[in-house]
C-alpha cells in the first residue's frame, strides 16, 4: 500500500501562502487533497498524476493551485489569499479518482495530515 506523508502547514496570517505536500512512496495514479475542520470534512481538490487533469472545489477554486512533481512522486497544494476559514488539517489521499468534474473515492489511502492556521 502506497503510504503519503504530508508537510507544510503552519500558522500564517489572513492574506498568507502555505505550499503543502504530499510525498508518496510510490507512483500513484491520482492524489486528491481533503480538509477537515471541527465538524466537517471536504474535498478541496485533486490531480491525476496520469494526465494532469485537476480539480478544484469552489471554495478554493482561484486561490489555491495543485501541481506534481512525478519524478519525485510528490503533490503540491500553493495556497494563496488564505482566510481564516480555510483552517482546518488538511489530508492528502490515494486510491481515488480525479476527474475535472470532481474527486470519486470509495476507500481512500490517507496521509496523516498537516495542521493549517489562519489567524491574525
Amino acid at each position: 500500500q502506497v503510504q503519503l506523508v504530508e508537510s507544510g502547514g503552519g500558522l500564517v496570517h489572513p492574506g498568507g501562502s502555505l505550499r503543502l505536500s504530499c510525498a508518496a512512496s510510490a507512483f500513484t495514479d491520482a492524489i486528491g487533497w481533503f480538509r477537515q475542520a471541527p465538524g466537517e470534512g471536504d474535498p478541496i481538490a485533486c490531480i491525476s498524476n496520469l494526465d494532469g487533469t485537476t480539480w478544484y472545489g469552489y471554495l478554493v477554486k482561484g486561490r489555491f493551485t495543485v501541481s506534481r512533481d512525478t519524478a519525485k512522486n510528490t503533490v503540491y497544494l500553493q495556497m494563496n489569499n488564505l482566510e481564516p476559514e480555510d483552517t482546518a488539517r488538511y489530508y492528502c489521499a490515494t486510491n481515488i479518482y480525479c476527474s475535472g468534474n470532481g474527486i470519486l473515492y470509495e476507500h481512500p489511502s490517507w496521509g496523516q495530515g498537516t495542521q493549517v492556521t489562519v489567524s491574525s
